[in-house]
This record gives structure tokens, C-alpha cells and sequence, in this order.
């Protein structure tokens, strides 16, 4: 492959120094060009000069340009050129500390690089990517080594592991390959490239071909994508392992060191891979043309740049594949885009004899498949790190490329000239605005409309004559009286002692601050303040002045902020004529990265064509998904999660995504029906596998059963009888039907008949029954409607209260009041007894269409799921406040889940939310502290626990906290827990604790929102009325006495 340029200006010195210039960018991540020129003038054009200059600690750090250069081919290299890619800024560890070293590496580097090239052909970056993938290999075998469950374990249960329908299937994560998984999955979703993979035919004479490493490597890794594809096509399994793939590229190279790999520049590795080898094949077909390679067509196309270099003008024609666009200082991919296409002072190309340089940038062939490489690393000179860039940045579902065309080049100028005069015209817009918004010269500014509205107050109020400090004379204490001032501080952190402020002085109390009391304005002291002395004359001429200000104000504020709105919509649209929207390119795939600079974790968003919705591929899981939650994610700026590479494809080109059809019958291939004979013959033999698997599985089950049927038939001894249970230990029990809790409101009951009897001894039962059953309806009703402190629930003393309070039907209330008075419970004596069956009978006379007994029994299932809901917090706080953690949480994700679950019905339907979430996350925080500091104590079995913490606990909880956007709190402890894991990646540990730590890290920065099962519901103890209410009152009064700790 040959980049073809045709250069008209610059000569071979030019081109010299602008590929020493790259070779500075991709080393330092400065791209000031100007900086760069001059340390390779300072340098004499010594290379390692100018990294020594520029990394020094004491040289000056350039603020980061916001387009970036493209780079052009190196000396001897013949492959394509990749525009301003990152890949080559893995090839030399920058992390590192000492700056002497960090030079000696820099250039060893340069050395070895261009040397390793002339010998073997491979690059050091193809070097680079090799050495973490025979480190993804070496985790993959040690995976199977260890004794605890490990992130990406296989379920024993093979129906675990099987396909639903045709559910697309996943990817293995073989030990930080999820970038492999998530470039994988995004290409193969890509029909025409799946085709072209699967029908590849490796060269018929590969044998006679010279087996240099590239060529040794090429054609196996083809055969095993191909195998791989075709799993993903037609395997009955949920998931397959990519392990002989990924196997190939680690044979290829040889290295110890370790790093997770880079999306993008796996995926321009990958492309060159499978470019060599079709390359191969077209060769061996061609008949006297120049072979067409499909990688080519499919992800290459052609730019062209115009510009001018120190006063002399230059056109290149140029290839690329992945395009690289800069993040920092963009809001969304066309300024991005826009920066990219515009470098340097684009006036000068319009000018004669000027020494400035910049360039422009115009597509002249797009490919099928275009692919954005967003750059959301850069290197931070004063740290001497790579950092990642969290800002939001919003592209479109379909993106209109015709105003970077080259054919449309010339009204691409003109509307940019004319966005330039709006942009210019809208800061001055905004300007005036803001002086509007923000008047005065001080430092707190006010809106004009604000102010000359509360001048015209001022103005209106009612005259006073006295001064505002003399007419509080007759309300002011005696002189002597006021003990001497204090200052208001001090009072408020001593409080009035007893021998200070005598409880018998109704002056000295007036001190001690009353708030919602003390601060009420008394009736007769105006609201505001208002002028002394002002003539009707005067008021007159000032509030139509005032008014008619006011008036001018908001109509020159209006003014302005349609001028605003108008331009920016004429700025929308300045790009939306007919002739402007014929190169439109979809969205196909997201690669998504969620973590920092130095780890995280990827996986991808890849749009249906033919179902017309995105799916999430998270390794093993694919799942449904939506644009909202793609938008969340690979935006940014709303958490650690955001785009990385975008794969946008021609709208036009429909055979991208198109279906096979059979040629004979014109019916549509799916499936198996998709696969040559080889791979078809290759998928059924290991689905034959995995049947087996299913099959062995049933028979060791059948064979269980039979053993546990026979044992079921030995006679045993019988079991000794239960211990007693301890006093004040309660047991775990059931909890108690409606018919248990109404023993606890036999004392009401006879309360209420006591009453009654009291007030009509001489009446009947049937009377007295009414008006026992009224005293007490009043009695819960005064409960219901008082507001108590948090540690007094009344709804836990009486359903009736939880039914008043959340507006249940009159008849349910009667219903439930009729049952209490009717229960067995009241059978102790002949007056309750009669009072039990006029309640009975009554009950027995309701008919069914009077009281909807599917409605009563809902509310009583609710007052009961309430009482549970209570009793999961109790016991939660109770263990949170013995610093029993790990007892406290699943008391604690109980108690906010159905509590959510009966707040959704009604507000007084539950208990705090914000309460339960804050003991839930600070429960989550303990426990990843503690998990963290047995992490660091370094000890194998110490680690071991702290990572079953966090894998059996803390990670599954994470979605729970992360599915409600609302709660920020819940987002920033996820992000602290997993900051805190993250910081240890710089830290030097055993490699046994880093082997640890990154099979851990992907699991904990999974960004997915999917609720996963948690275990059975802890047993909850069986408390009376009484109890519960004694022990929900203690528990809550000892939280009001702890500080809130933020809450």
C-alpha cells in the first residue's frame, strides 16, 4: 500500500521536519505546533533533544490545541496513513516517575522501533498490542488456577450458559479483552463485513508463500475469526470463547509486559490484519488489473488537504482509515469535526507572500464505514500521566457530512464565513444581554427589571416619620436589664445556663434564638422599608418614570433574547438546505469506555437495522437497550462512562446491513443457512458438544434425585426437640397473619366497649357495639391526623391509621373496624362476647357487591408488606449501628426496595426514602473500605475476603444505586468506591495482587443498570404491636441523637 500524494509547494526538508514534528506530537501529546518547531530548532534537529527539552520538568507546558495535525508516512513505511492516531502513544510507558529514565526509554525507543521494523516488519506499536495480549492469555490460564469464583467463571449449569431463541450471542472475557468484545461484536453486526469474513477462502498456494511473521500470522487468525463468526452465527450457546483467536495475535510476539488494551488502536491493528491478508488473496486472483482489496473499500477513503507551510502553499492527497477527532473544548461531533477540518490560519490561504501556515481538510472519498476515534486521553505533562477527558460530548443517530466535501468546498465557505459574522454578532448579543441580567458595579449584580421594580417598591410604600430605631423605644427593655451582649455565636454554642438566665425573667429568655418564632415581624412595623418624607408630586413623577424604565428594560431584554434564539437557530440550519443532506451517514455502533485513563472497561451499543433498536454487548451479556440509556453513557460528563470510537455507515449503501437471499429461491438466509459447508460442519460439531453437556447435566440431576428418593425411604431416628428460644432473643418466623396482629388490638377493643358501657349502660348490644366502634374510629382518627416525631409511628399501632392516611374507601375502614370488634379475642366475658357476635352478625349480612373483597384484601396485603418494609429497617439500623455491616446491608436493600415499591403508591404509603438511602449507601461505603484496607494488608487470605466482599456484596448492589439518575448522592458513592480500587492501578503491588486486581476492576466499572437476583429475603423476627412500636421508637431515637453525616 502506497499513500499517494501529489505535493506542489514544500519541498523534501519540509517533509523532513513535518514528520519529526509527528514523531514529537505522538511522543509528548504536545500539538502547539510553534513549540514543537522550536524545540527541534533548539535541538539542531536532534530528536532526543527535543523530547529532553520538552519533557523537562522545568519546561514550559503548552496548552493542548484543540485540532490536531495528521500524521504522514514514516521514512520506509509503506502502509497507509492514520490520521492522528493514538496508537503509537502506548509504545513508551510515560508513567513513570523519574524523567531520566523516562528520556532513556524515549529514545531506546526511537532506536528500537525503526531497527525492529527493518528486521522483522513489525511495528512497535503491533509489539505493544502483542504484549498485553499474551497477558490477556496468561490471566485467561491463571483464571483456572484459583479457588474462589472469579469475575467471568462459567456456570457450572450448562442451561445457564444456553442461547434464548436467537438471542444474539456474547463473548467471553478471557482477562481484560473487553476492547476485543467490543470491536468484535460491533464489526461483525456489520453484514457485508461478516460475509466477507465467513466466505474468505485462504490463498490456494499458501504453502509456496514466503512465511515471514506477518504472513504466519495473517491467515491463522483469518481461519479463527472465521470460526469465531460463525459461532457467533449459529451456536446454541449464550456466550463462546474467544480465547484461540486472541491465542494467534499473543503467538505472533513475544513480551512480559501488561496494560489493558485501546479500542482504537485495536481496532487499526486489526483492520491492517485483515487488509494483509485479503491482500494476499487479491493477488493471487487478479488478471492483469490492480487487485481490490474489500477492507479498503470498505473502511478507507481519501482527503484532501490545502494549505500553507511558512509562506508556500502545498495540496496533498491522502488515505485514511479511522479518523481521530479531539474532544476537549467541543460540545458536540460536528465542532469537532469543524476543528479537525480547519488547522492553523486559514487565511493565509487566501493571501499572498504571508509566512503563517494552517491547512483545510476536504473529503474527496468517503468509505461505506467511517469510524470517529475520539481522543479522550491526553498526556499531563506536570503529573507525567495519561489523564481521561470526562466532558460531555453529543453526536447525532444520522450525521450529514456534505459540508466536508470537497465538491462542496466553495459554499462550505461561504456559510462558514457567514457562522463566523453570526457567532460575532451573537457575543455581542450576549454581552448587552448580560449587562441586562447583571447590573451593577459591585460585586453581587441584579437583573435591571429586578431593580427598578424594587426601586418602584421602595417608592410605593407607605411614608413612615420615625426613624427605624426609635419607634421600637416603647417596646425596648428597661436599661440595665439586658445582661451584656454576647455575641450571638458564643450563645448559641453554650445555650442559657440555669444561673445565667433565670427561668423567672421573661426579658432575659427573649435571648436565647427561637427559630420560627422569634424572627416574625410584629403587626404594626411595616414589611419594608419606605421613605420618610415623599410628595404625592414627587411619587407621581417617579413611579411613571420607574414604569415606563421598567417597560423599556424588558422590552430591550426581550429584544436581545429573541436577536439570540433567532441567530442560533439560523446557526442550526445554516447546514440544512436539500443540497446539504445527500451524504448521510447512520450510527451503527458506540464503543463506550467507563473508567480512567490507565483502566476501565469497554463495551458497545450496535444498532438493529431490521428491528429497529440498539442492543448493549457487555461481553456475556446482550441485552435490549435504548437511546436514552446509549445517551447516558457515551455522552459523558455524567459519570466515568463515555464514547470512544463512533462507527457511523452509509444510509445510501443498504448492502452493508442487508440480508442474504438464496439466489434460486429467493428466500432470506438465516442462521446456519448463512455459513459455508466448512464453518456449517465446524458450528454443528460444537453445538453436538454443548448438547452433551446438557445431556450429562440431566442425567447427573435424574441421578440425584434417585439417591435422595432412596434415602427419603431409610427409617430415621427421631429429631431431638428445638432448644428453648433464650428471653429476649426473638425468633425467626413468619410474620403474622391479620388474624395474629388482632390479638395485639384486644386492649383497644375493650377499651373502646369499657367507653361505651360507661356512657349507655342501658342500651343493647347491637348500641353499644356502634358506639364503641365510633369512640374508636375517633381515637384512630386524632392518630392519623397528628404529626408525631419520626420515633412514634402510629400507622404501626393500627391498620386504620396507615388506611386513614393514605385515603383508603370508607367501607374498607368499616370492614376492618367490624373484624376487630368481631374477633375471638373478645370472647373473655359475657359483655365483650355479646359485643363479638353483633360485630359477626353484622359481617355476615355485608353482601359482596358492598365491599370489593379483592380491594380490602389489597390494602391489608400492603399495611403487612408496610410492617415487614418496617421491621428490614429496624433490623438493618440495629446491625448498622453495631458496625455490623455486612448483617446490615441486605436488611438494608430490602427495606429500600419495597419501601420504593409502597412509596410508588402513595407518599405516606412508606417511610423516609432519603433516610434508607442514606444508611444503604453508607453501608456500601464502610464495606469498601474495609474491603479496600484487607486489599492493602496484602495477605492472600485477607485479599481473598476483601474481593468476596466486594464480588458477592457491594458490585451486585451498584446498579441498584446507579438505576435512579435522580439520586446524585448514591452516583457519587459509586463513583468514590470505584475511584478508590481505580487509584491502586499506579500504585507498585506483588503480581499476584495485580493479577487480582484487574480480573476484579471490569466487574466493578460495568456500567450496566441491570438488576441482578439477589438471595432470599432475610427471615424477619416476630414481634407483637407493642414490641415492635418499643423497639422501632429506640432505634429511631438513637439515630436523631448521631450526627447525620451528611444526610
Amino acid at each position: 500500500m502506497t499513500v499517494e500524494q501529489n505535493v506542489l509547494q514544500p519541498g523534501g526538508a519540509a517533509k523532513h521536519q513535518q514528520t519529526f514534528l509527528n514523531q514529537l506530537r505522538e511522543i509528548t501529546g504536545i500539538n502547539d505546533i510553534q513549540v514543537l518547531q522550536k524545540a527541534l530548532k533548539d535541538s539542531n534537529g536532534n530528536l532526543e533533544l527535543a523530547v529532553a527539552f520538552l519533557t523537562a520538568k522545568n519546561a514550559k507546558v503548552p496548552q493542548l490545541e484543540e485540532a490536531t495535525y495528521y500524521q504522514t508516512a514514516l521514512p520506509g513505511n509503506d502502509r497507509y496513513i492514520s490520521v492522528g492516531s493514538q496508537a503509537d502513544t502506548n509504545v513508551i510507558d510515560l508513567t513513570g516517575d523519574d524523567k531520566d529514565d523516562l528520556q532513556r526509554a524515549i529514545a531506546l525507543s526511537l532506536e528500537e522501533s525503526n531497527r525492529a521494523f527493518r528486521e522483522t516488519g513489525i511495528t512497535d506499536e503491533e509489539q505493544a498490542i502483542s504484549r498485553v495480549l499474551e497477558a490477556s492469555i496468561a490471566e485467561n490460564k491463571a483464571s483456572l488456577k484459583r479457588t474462589h469464583p472469579e469475575v467471568w467463571s462459567d456456570s457450572p449449569n450448562p442451561y445457564d450458559r444456553k442461547r434464548q431463541d436467537n438471542c444474539p450471542v456474547g463473548l467471553k472475557n478471557v482477562g481484560n479483552t473487553c476492547w476485543f468484545s467490543a470491536v468484535i461484536q460491533s464489526l461483525f453486526n456489520l453484514l457485508e463485513f461478516r460475509r466477507l469474513v465467513l466466505n474468505f477462502n485462504p490463498p490456494a498456494n499458501a504453502q509456496d508463500l514466503p512465511r515471514n511473521q506477518k504472513e504466519h500470522r495473517n491467515l491463522p487468525f483469518m481461519r479463527e475469526l472465521r470460526y469465531l463468526f460463525a459461532l457467533l452465527v449459529g451456536s446454541k450457546r449464550k456466550y463462546v470463547d474467544p480465547s484461540r483467536a486472541v491465542e494467534i495475535l499473543k503467538d505472533a510476539f513475544k513480551s512480559n509486559d501488561s496494560q489493558q488494551q485501546d479500542v482504537s488502536e485495536f481496532t487499526h491493528k486489526l483492520l491492517d490484519w485483515l487488509e494483509d491478508a485479503f491482500q494476499i488473496k487479491a493477488e493471487e486472483e487478479r488478471d492483469g488489473e490492480k487487485p481490490k482489496n474489500p477492507m479498503v473499500e470498505l473502511f478507507y477513503g481519501r482527503f484532501l488537504a490545502v494549505g500553507v507551510l511558512e509562506g508556500k502553499k502545498f495540496e496533498n492527497t491522502e488515505m485514511f482509515g479511522q479518523y481521530p477527532l479531539q474532544v476537549n473544548g467541543f460540545k458536540d461531533l460536528h465542532e469537532c469535526l469543524e476543528a479537525a477540518m480547519i488547522e492553523g490560519e486559514i487565511e493565509s490561504l487566501h493571501s499572498e507572500n504571508s509566512a503563517k501556515s494552517g491547512q483545510e481538510h476536504w473529503f474527496t472519498e468517503l468509505p461505506p464505514v467511517l469510524t470517529f476515534e475520539l481522543s479522550r486521553f491526553e498526556f499531563n505533562q506536570a503529573l507525567g500521566r495519561p489523564e481521561k477527558i470526562h466532558n460531555k460530548l453529543e453526536f447525532p443517530p444520522i450525521l450529514y457530512l456534505d459540508r466536508y466535501m470537497h465538491k462542496n468546498r466553495e459554499i462550505t465557505r461561504i456559510k462558514r464565513d457567514e457562522i463566523k459574522r453570526l457567532k460575532e454578532y451573537l457575543t455581542v448579543l450576549q454581552q448587552r444581554l448580560e449587562r441586562y441580567l447583571s447590573y451593577g458595579s459591585g460585586p453581587k449584580r441584579f437583573p435591571l427589571v429586578d431593580v427598578l421594580q424594587y426601586a418602584l417598591e421602595f417608592a410605593s410604600s407607605k411614608p413612615v416619620c420615625t426613624s427605624p430605631v426609635d419607634d421600637l423605644g416603647a417596646s425596648a427593655p428597661a436599661s440595665g436589664t439586658l445582661p451584656p451582649q454576647i455575641p450571638p455565636s458564643t450563645i448559641e454554642q453554650q445555650g442559657p445556663s440555669s444561673s445565667d438566665v433565670p427561668s423567672t425573667s421573661p426579658v432575659q429568655r427573649s435571648v436565647i434564638h427561637k427559630p420560627f418564632t422569634q424572627s416574625r415581624i410584629p403587626p404594626d412595623l411595616p414589611m419594608h422599608p419606605a421613605p420618610r418624607h415623599i410628595t404625592e408630586e414627587e411619587l407621581s413623577v417617579l413611579e411613571g418614570c420607574l414604569h415606563r424604565w421598567r417597560t423599556e428594560v424588558e422590552n430591550d431584554t426581550r429584544d436581545l433574547q429573541e436577536s439570540i434564539s433567532r441567530i442560533h437557530r439560523t446557526i442550526e440550519l445554516m447546514y440544512s438546505d436539500k443540497t446539504m443532506v445527500q451524504v448521510p451517514y447512520r450510527l451503527h455502533a458506540v464503543l463506550v469506555h467507563e473508567g480512567q485513563a490507565n483502566a476501565g472497561h469497554y463495551w458497545a451499543y450496535i444498532y438493529d437495522h431490521h428491528q429497529n433498536r440498539w442492543m448493549k454487548y457487555n461481553d456475556i451479556s446482550v441485552t435490549k437497550s435504548t437511546w436514552e440509556e446509549l445517551e447516558r453513557d457515551s455522552f459523558g460528563g455524567y459519570r466515568n462512562a463515555s464514547a470512544y470510537c463512533l462507527m457511523y455507515i452509509n444510509d445510501k449503501e443498504q448492502y452493508l446491513i442487508q440480508e442474504e437471499f438464496n439466489k434460486e429461491t429467493g428466500q432470506m438466509l438465516v442462521g446456519m443457512d448463512t455459513l459455508p459447508s466448512d464453518l456449517r460442519d465446524y458450528v454443528k460439531e460444537d453445538n453436538k458438544r454443548f448438547e452433551k453437556e446438557l445431556e450429562e447435566w440431566d442425567a447427573e440431576l435424574a441421578q440425584k434425585a434417585q439417591q435422595e428418593k432412596l434415602l427419603s425411604q431409610i427409617p430415621r431416628a427421631p429429631a431431638p426437640s428445638p432448644a428453648p428460644v433464650q428471653a429476649g432473643e426473638p425468633e425467626y418466623l413468619e410474620q403474622p397473619s391479620r388474624t395474629d396482629i388482632s390479638k395485639h388490638l384486644k386492649e383497644d377493643s375493650v377499651q373502646a366497649i369499657n367507653k361505651a358501657l360507661a356512657e349507655q349502660e342501658d342500651r343493647g348490644p347491637e348500641a353499644i357495639m356502634d358506639t364503641a366502634i365510633k369512640l374508636e374510629y375517633t381515637r384512630l382518627l386524632k392518630l392519623a391526623q397528628e404529626d408525631p416525631p419520626p420515633e412514634c409511628d402510629y400507622r404501626l399501632r393500627h391498620a386504620i391509621v396507615y388506611f386513614i392516611q393514605n385515603q383508603a374507601p370508607k367501607k374498607i375502614i368499616e370492614r376492618t373496624l367490624l373484624e376487630q370488634f368481631g374477633d375471638h379475642n373478645l370472647s373473655f366475658d359475657e359483655r365483650c362476647r355479646n359485643i363479638m357476635k353483633v360485630a359477626q352478625a353484622k359481617l355476615e349480612m355485608i353482601k359482596p357487591d358492598e365491599v370489593n373483597m379483592e380491594e380490602y384484601e389489597r390494602w391489608h396485603q400492603d399495611y403487612r408488606h408496610f410492617r415487614e418494609t418496617t421491621m428490614f429497617l429496624m433490623v438493618g439500623l440495629e446491625f448498622f449501628q453495631k458496625k455490623s455491616y455486612m448483617e446490615a446491608l441486605l436488611y438494608l436493600i430490602y427495606a429500600y426496595q419495597n419501601n420504593k415499591e409502597l412509596l410508588s403508591k402513595g407518599p405516606y404509603r412508606g417511610h423516609d426514602e432519603e433516610l434508607i438511602s442514606h444508611y444503604r449507601r453508607e453501608c456500601l461505603l464502610k464495606l469498601n473500605e474495609h474491603a479496600a484496607a484487607l486489599f492493602e494488608s496484602g495477605d492472600d487470605q485477607e485479599v481473598n475476603n476483601g474481593l468476596i466482599i466486594m464480588n458477592e456484596l457491594i458490585v451486585p448492589c451498584l446498579p441498584l444505586l446507579l438505576v435512579d439518575e435522580m439520586e446524585e448522592k448514591d452516583i457519587v458513592a459509586v463513583e468514590d468506591m470505584r475511584n478508590r480500587w481505580c487509584s491502586y492501578l499506579g500504585q507498585e503491588m506483588e503480581p499476584n495482587l495485580q493479577e487480582k486486581l484487574t480480573d476484579f476492576l471490569p466487574k466493578l466499572l460495568d456500567c450496566s443498570t441491570e438488576i441482578k437476583g439477589f438471595n432470599d429475603p432475610p427471615k424477619l423476627p416476630s414481634y407483637s404491636t407493642h414490641e415492635l412500636c418499643e423497639r422501632y421508637a429506640r432505634i429511631m431515637l438513637s439515630l436523631s441523637r448521631t450526627p447525620a453525616d451528611g444526610r
